[in-house]
């Protein structure tokens, strides 16, 4: 009995031997002929719905770089961009990582050379389903999967369960990649147009998310700018193959959404509550959120920056039990002391402290809330 035959009866006669025949050879020949009959034979199994019956597809977790070639299927969670790198013989090659994931386990995918350029095209996202022959090697990080030139990446309709790793917003370090965040939608900044460097425009946002155990900012870039079209304030959204930077103006770790991050509203619950600093407890340097009252009205002052634009700025103190502090309100803040009173309950979110003229103060901007209660 051959290898095909084999296969067939796996199938418990759902087609005739013949039709299943045809579809192979129609397979081979979809894919230009990187693939041999037996691979195909298991992809027209897998197209037919019983894919348990053919066990030559195997699950992630008994995956090792004895077995050499494998196929399996899995979901995309996260995608590297390509790198070009120079070979001994002086030619440029193509680099790419895509990490998959099943119900058992997740493992990562090199691509090499023509391979790659599934990334650069856009033709894998993070989230869709593959049938994928390779071979599994030892890597840095354990076992991994070569595609070259005889591996296959497929997209299938097959729904597949993936337990994917997440991470808590107090856990995002700097150089992070790979994150995967879940969090209340706090903030949506206005979208801002800038020119590249190589001419080309862009766009930049920034959303500011929390969960129990803190709160970060992240930034979408052009296209990901659009995923907010559809979001509210207090959604729960999820955050997807994210990377985390430092920001260099406010020294604070951001996540970043690049091309091949995803940000979407999610039904998961989630849990989050301001934490608010006593005003004696604030030193200069770092970021607060305060609560408490008006205690005192400056004037409304408007003024040009050395870049020649317009900005505005006022002052006010708040106090609360434990102290009182002088709040510079800046750019459409300013505006807000037209509208309070001696005793008005208030409250500033993330306020930068600095040391003032006479003590330390925090400045509102651009990244600061305001609320006035």
């Amino acid at each position: 009995m051959d290898e095909i035959t084999e296969i067939y009866n796996k199938l418990g006669g759902i087609i005739s031997e013949d039709d299943f025949r045809k579809r192979v050879d129609e397979k081979v020949d979809q894919m230009s002929g990187l693939c041999d009959m037996k691979t195909a034979a298991m992809l027209v199994a897998h197209d037919l719905g019983v894919t348990d019956t053919v066990k030559d597809i195997i699950k992630i977790k008994d995956i090792t770089a004895e077995i050499g070639n494998v196929s399996f299927v899995a979901k995309v969670t996260s995608i590297l961009d390509v790198r070009e790198f120079n070979r001994n013989d002086g030619t440029i090659g193509r680099v790419g990582t895509v990490k998959v994931a099943d119900e058992t386990g997740s493992i990562k995918l090199t691509l090499w050379d023509d391979r790659a350029d599934i990334i650069k095209d856009g033709s894998v996202e993070v989230g869709d389903s593959l049938e994928i022959t390779g071979y599994a090697k030892d890597g840095y990080s354990g076992t991994e999967i070569n595609i070259g030139k005889y591996g296959l990446m497929r997209q299938t309709d097959q729904k597949i369960e993936v337990n994917m790793q997440s991470q808590k917003i107090a856990d995002i370090k700097d150089g992070m990649s790979d994150i995967n965040i879940s969090g209340k939608l706090l903030d949506i900044s206005d979208v801002r147009n800038f020119q590249k460097k190589d001419g080309n425009p862009g766009r930049v946002m920034n959303i500011l998310i929390g969960d129990e155990t803190g709160k970060i900012r992240v930034t979408l870039w052009d296209e990901k700018v659009d995923s907010t079209t559809s979001l509210n304030l207090d959604d729960a959204v999820e955050i997807i193959n994210g990377y985390a930077r430092t920001n260099n103006f406010s020294q604070q770790v951001e996540v970043q959404i690049g091309n091949h991050g995803v940000l979407r509203k999610t039904e998961a619950n989630v849990e989050y509550k301001e934490s608010f600093t006593p005003i004696a407890d604030i030193i200069p340097g770092e970021s607060y959120s305060i609560k408490g009252f008006v205690s005192g009205l400056g004037e409304l002052r408007e003024f040009e920056k050395d870049d020649g634009t317009s900005n505005m700025v006022s002052n006010i103190y708040v106090s609360d039990d434990t102290g009182r502090i002088r709040v510079a309100l800046w750019g459409d803040h300013a505006l807000l002391v037209d509208e309070l009173d001696i005793e008005t309950p208030i409250e500033i979110i993330d306020a930068y402290s600095k040391s003032g003229y006479e003590d330390i103060e925090l400045s509102a901007g651009n990244r600061t809330r305001v609320t006035i209660k």
